[in-house]
């Protein structure tokens, strides 16, 4: 999959000169370009209908029992799928300028690389929460109409259903879709060609997904980790932020036992993390004094 970039001469006019304390509208225009391309691009709708399929069809393949029961039943497809989507969103990003050559006329510019990075990964904020939320929105919205009224898994834990739970849950996975795509755009800004591209994206969400509460395991087994350090450990990775803030907030008490979870703490520091670092090595690697 590509992005439907423009001609680096075409677009020239999208960076007029201006002063260089205007970042503001530049910051605008690159944002407004991207989102542009995500419409204009075609792969990215299948995507977008796919991913909505699949979280729609799920739950409605079984008893939509209320709020909390649809977070259960989602938030490891969510877990799972949205590092996927994020990258496919945004490891084309910087990429694609670089291989048409746009980057260079870009370069030209009064803009900052920092306004550049940051733009671009607005601009696919944009398009990838679009996506994203839309069909939990529309399930949220449908939960009143078609969930069953006697839940098992509610009436056992006393728990109060409530939309305020699921509300918290699309949060969370607003801000775990913004952390996976700022790691996207890093993957975008390191790679020299296509084929570097689709490598390091699938690396990088193989570890995502399955790297890091891989490690976690390994501490575990061999008693390095224990635990505050455990939930703490859990916390460090993006994957496992998010599925201890959901368990944290957005699961009424339903599940009070079994494994570890994240520190909420450590979660948000976590995610905060790996977002000022995706965008800080996106910064320095989408080009240098000297050319790349």
């Amino acid at each position: 999959m590509s992005d439907a970039r423009t001609e680096s001469g075409s677009d020239g006019d999208r960076w007029p000169e201006r002063d260089v304390g205007d970042r503001a509208d530049a910051l605008l225009a690159v944002a407004q370009r991207e989102v542009d391309t995500l419409v204009r691009t075609r792969s990215y709708g299948a995507l977008a209908l796919g991913f909505a399929l699949v979280v729609i069809g799920l739950p409605l393949a079984g008893d939509v029992a209320g709020y909390v029961p649809l977070v259960l039943d989602l938030s490891t497809t969510v877990e799972i799928l949205v590092p996927v989507l994020a990258f496919a969103f945004g490891t084309w990003s910087v990429l694609a300028d670089t291989h048409s050559g746009e980057l260079e006329v870009i370069r030209t510019y009064p803009i900052s690389r920092a306004t550049y990075v940051l733009g671009t990964y607005l601009g696919r904020a944009v398009g990838l929460l679009a996506v994203v939320l839309a069909p939990l929105v529309l399930l949220g919205a449908a939960v009143p109409f078609v969930r069953d009224p006697a839940s098992s898994v509610l009436v056992s834990h006393a728990t109060v259903d409530s939309p305020t739970y699921f509300a918290r849950f699309v949060a969370l996975t607003s801000a775990y879709a913004l952390t996976t795509l700022a790691l996207a755009m890093a993957v975008s800004a390191l790679a020299r060609t296509r084929r570097a591209g689709v490598a390091l994206a699938t690396l990088a969400v193989l570890v995502v997904v399955f790297g890091f509460d891989a490690l976690v395991l390994v501490g575990l087994a061999q008693g390095v980790l224990g635990g505050e350090a455990l939930a703490l450990a859990l916390g460090l990775s993006p994957p496992g932020a998010f599925r201890g803030l959901v368990l944290a907030t957005a699961t009424g008490g339903v599940i009070s036992t079994g494994p570890p979870a994240a520190n909420p703490t450590a979660s948000v520091v976590g995610l905060l993390w790996w977002v000022v670092f995706g965008l800080a090595v996106a910064t320095l690697g989408a080009w240098s004094p000297g050319g790349r």
